[in-house]
């Protein structure tokens, strides 16, 4: 995908405004880019587990080619924009995990 900042896609919702096939249109915005899918996915996870719709994806060439460097090797995580401030403050709250503070 050419524009990684946001997308429309057509999902179905209880709500006033549809189109013909009863659907209303939702904007999903990128709160995170990753190297590769997997760390994409756990972010997604971790969203998701907060009660936040979320999508993760990477480039279909990157994905086939096993890329997790460069354009298609990016992952992507993407949210309704209606949930992005809440996602982005989750993710920045969210503390790296440093294993060397770990016990031995």
């Amino acid at each position: 995908m050419s524009d990684s900042e946001s997308q429309s896609l057509n999902l179905p919702l209880d709500g006033n405004e549809t189109t013909r096939g009863g659907r209303t249109e939702i904007r999903w915005e990128v709160v995170a880019e990753t190297a590769g899918l997997t760390p994409a996915t756990i972010i997604a996870g971790r969203l998701q587990s907060e009660g936040i719709p979320v999508r993760a994806w990477q480039e279909g060439a990157g994905r086939a080619l096993g890329l997790t460097v460069g354009l298609l090797g990016t992952g992507y995580v993407a949210v309704p924009d209606d949930y992005a401030d809440e996602a982005r403050r989750i993710l920045d709250d969210t503390e790296p995990v440093d294993e060397s503070d770990e016990v031995e």
